[in-house]
């Protein structure tokens, strides 16, 4: 028996709305700096990652309403967000690279299952690469503050990986973990705001290779 209410599903939804929203403001503003593949591999991971959330909250919201306990909903939320978090990192890095997005990109995910450790590694890596490169953006627009913000969503990954090894059938731990993924997907949107406030779209970033 889950300890699931009506509330907590709710607020499931906020990290959700604050990670899609800050994919929607990267996706037109960094549009002209990815090569094709480098975007499509981001905007996979991007619509991947906003899925996973929204069909979880879903389950969590179908449960505490006694409409039904729709398992698949639940168990398919870290393996289909970690290879989002996997594409949208490799598009960042692929973009800060060069335009090019190898064949190789998607031989990435293991061949056989390991575990829920294995996805929450993925999402970590993934989003910790999505971070590093907009951090990197952050000094080329000679914002280097903007990195603590990039710098805490990605604390609160790491966070998020180590409660995902916790009793998530007990209410107040999943208080703690949607405290956690609301600061963390709120520090990012914020982020991308800021950015985008700051000259994004606008930024050249062939031109700017100097991190000072």
């Amino acid at each position: 028996m889950k300890d699931f209410s009506i509330s907590m599903a709710l607020v499931d939804y906020i990290p959700v709305i604050f990670f899609a929203i800050a994919v929607i403001i990267l996706l037109r503003d960094l549009y002209n700096k990815m090569g094709k593949g480098a975007f499509a591999l981001f905007a996979a991971g991007a619509i991947d990652i906003i899925a996973a959330g929204a069909l979880k909250a879903t389950y969590k919201l179908l449960y505490a309403a006694g409409v039904c306990d729709f398992v698949a909903l639940s168990d398919m939320f870290f393996p289909v967000q970690s290879i989002g978090f996997l594409l949208a990192g490799i598009g960042t890095v692929l973009m800060l690279c060069d335009k090019r997005a190898g064949k190789a990109c998607f031989a990435v995910a293991p061949p056989f299952f390991s575990g829920t450790f294995v996805f929450v590694s993925l999402m970590v890596i993934g989003l910790g690469c999505m971070d590093a490169g907009l951090s990197i953006i952050s000094f080329k627009l000679k914002k280097p503050w903007l990195t603590a913000l990039f710098a805490t969503s990605f604390v609160c990954s790491l966070c998020m990986g180590y409660l995902s090894s916790k009793n998530f059938t007990e209410a107040a731990m999943n208080w703690i973990a949607e405290g956690v993924n609301v600061i963390g997907q709120g520090a990012l949107l914020v982020g991308v705001l800021l950015l985008h406030r700051f000259g994004l779209c606008e930024l050249d970033l062939q031109k700017n290779q100097s991190l000072d």
